[in-house]
C-alpha cells in the first residue's frame, strides 16, 4: 500500500495526550494510525477504557451498560438468522463476554478470545471458555464468528483475517461491527472524533475499506447494517474531547443528525458488515 497523504493529525485523549497522524491509503481507501507504539499495551492501561468493565457508577458507564443490553439482544437476533445446525460461535475480543453468554443461553456453543488480561479473567469467571490469541484456537469449524469493534484493534490485519478464514465453516457467516470514518459525526467532530481513539485503533475503515480488504481472503460482504446508537454515544465522547464538557444536548443534536443523513448516504457512525465466503 502506498500512502497518498496524511489525512487528520489526532491526539490520544484517553492516556497519554501524545500526537498521531492519519495517513489516507488509496489502494483500501483505510486511514492508518502512525506512529504506532512498540508498547501498545500500555495504552489500554486506563480506568475510562469502558469496553473492558462491567461497572455502571458513572452516567457515562450506566448509559453504556443500558445501550449494551439492548445492543445483545439485537447481536443475538442477527447472528440467529445466519445459523445452521452446529450452532458454533467464536467471539474474538470479547471482553467481559456478556455476548457469549447471551449466545450460551439461546443454546450456541461459545468459544472467545480476549487479549486483555483482566477482560478475559471477567470471562472465565462466568464459565466462558477463553484464549488470549486466536492462534491458540485449533481446527474447530465455526458457524459464526463475530468481532465487535475489534478489527481496527488488531496489529496483523490480514494475518488474523487470513487465520479467521481458516476457522469459519464453508457455509459459514463472520460478522464485523467497525466505526465508519466518512460518517457525518466523524467529518464534524474531526480530530476529536472518539471513534479514532489512537493509538488503540490502528486502522480507520470505510465501506470500500472492508469490502476490499475481505476480497483478498475470499469474504464477500452480503449485508451492511447500521448501529444507531454508536452516534449518540461517540458523540458524547467527542464533545467532552472537543470542549472538555459533557454537553448532552448537543452530542445528542450531533448523533441524531448523523443518523438521518446516514438515512440517505448509508454512512452511519459504525457499521455492521455480514460477510461469507465468495
Amino acid at each position: 500500500m502506498n500512502s497518498n497523504k496524511i489525512y487528520l493529525e489526532t491526539t490520544d485523549h484517553l492516556v497519554s495526550k501524545e500526537k498521531f497522524r492519519l495517513e489516507y491509503f488509496t489502494e483500501t481507501d483505510m486511514l492508518v494510525t502512525q506512529p504506532i507504539p512498540k508498547n501498545l499495551s500500555n495504552y489500554y492501561e486506563s480506568n475510562n477504557y469502558i469496553s473492558h468493565t462491567d461497572e455502571a457508577k458513572t452516567l457515562l458507564e450506566k448509559v453504556y451498560q443500558t445501550v449494551k443490553k439492548i445492543a445483545l439482544k439485537r447481536k443475538l437476533e442477527l447472528i440467529n438468522k445466519y445459523t445452521n445446525t452446529s450452532k458454533t460461535i467464536l467471539d474474538i475480543g470479547c471482553g467481559t463476554g456478556e455476548f457469549l453468554i447471551t449466545a450460551r443461553k439461546n443454546n450456541w456453543n461459545t468459544l472467545g478470545v480476549e487479549i486483555n488480561d483482566e477482560a478475559r479473567n471477567k470471562s472465565s469467571k462466568k464459565n466462558i471458555t477463553t484464549y488470549k490469541f486466536i492462534e491458540e484456537v485449533k481446527s474447530s469449524q465455526f458457524n459464526i464468528i463475530t468481532l465487535w469493534h475489534v478489527l481496527e484493534h488488531l496489529k496483523d490485519l490480514n494475518g488474523t483475517i487470513s487465520k479467521i478464514s481458516s476457522l469459519l465453516d464453508t457455509d459459514g457467516t463472520l460478522i464485523i461491527a467497525v466505526p465508519n470514518y466518512k460518517s457525518y459525526d466523524a467529518n464534524y467532530y474531526k480530530e476529536y472524533w472518539a471513534a479514532y481513539d489512537t493509538p488503540r485503533h490502528l486502522w480507520h475503515f470505510s465501506q470500500k475499506s472492508i469490502s476490499t480488504l475481505f476480497e483478498k481472503h475470499n469474504l464477500k460482504v452480503v449485508r451492511t447494517l447500521p448501529m444507531y446508537f454508536d452516534s449518540y454515544y461517540v458523540s458524547l465522547l467527542s464533545e467532552k474531547y472537543k470542549t472538555g464538557k459533557s454537553n448532552y444536548l448537543k452530542a445528542f443534536y450531533r448523533g441524531f443528525r448523523s443518523n438521518l443523513k446516514a438515512k440517505r448516504t448509508g454512512e452511519y457512525s459504525s457499521l455492521i458488515y455480514v460477510l461469507q465466503k465468495a
